[in-house]
């Protein structure tokens, strides 16, 4: 039976990440639907935040793969003047809406549905963001992904992306697959900033730059 269940999970987990849109939104909607992610509802103080204050500069920031509105409501709110913020789950944003209502942000924030993996911007930002999120970009499109959306970048705009390298259910044991996008992100466009910060599972927060602006 563990097996089974197991295999369901794994199942599961590749459809959430590499699925096709409508399979993706069924299964995010459902799990944002019920308690599972209420733990990630209070993030204040994360690492990424002086990351984002520090390269927006009072500016614009796209945020994929958003979920329920963190970022966009637990940022101070000097340090943006607009934030779009992309899910593919309505389930998130609805959450994430919801929130802003309550901090008095509906003038600075807006939300789209839609999977951010084909998601076309519709204006340049100063910072866009994968917060957790660069898990969902197959391997082989790490690469292409940024190089994509570099054109939506404004002329000093930046990529922030923060993950996880490590696993914190086996002790800090570090995980080959977020260590080899590291090396590609590292590899093919410029680093700004490189910090892994001490907490659980130590996360790393990378800013990177196209490398053909210079």
């Amino acid at each position: 039976m563990y097996v089974t269940e197991r295999a369901i999970v794994l199942v599961q987990r590749f459809l959430q990440s590499y699925g096709p849109s409508s399979i993706k939104r069924l299964l995010w909607d459902r799990e944002f639907a019920s308690t599972k992610w209420d733990f990630i509802d209070h993030t204040e103080g994360d690492c990424v935040y002086e990351n984002l204050e520090k390269y927006a500069r009072n500016g614009s920031i796209l945020d994929l793969g958003c979920g329920p509105g963190n970022t966009a409501n637990e940022l101070v709110p000097a340090a943006y003047q607009h934030y779009v913020g992309v899910d593919i789950s309505e389930e998130a944003l609805a959450k994430a809406r919801r929130r802003t209502v309550q901090t008095g942000r509906e003038s600075k924030n807006v939300f789209v549905q839609g999977d951010f993996v084909t998601y076309t911007p519709m204006e340049k930002f100063d910072v866009i963001l994968f917060r957790e999120s660069m898990y969902h970009v197959p391997m082989g499109k790490v690469k292409y992904t940024l190089d994509r959306l570099s054109c939506y970048l404004k002329e000093d705009g930046v990529f922030i992306v923060r993950m996880y390298t490590a696993d914190g259910n086996t002790g800090g044991k570090e995980k080959p697959r977020p260590n080899a996008m590291i090396r590609i992100m590292e590899t093919e466009f410029e680093v700004v900033e490189k910090r892994r910060y001490d907490g659980e599972r130590h996360p790393h927060v990378l800013v990177l730059r196209p490398r053909h602006r210079h």
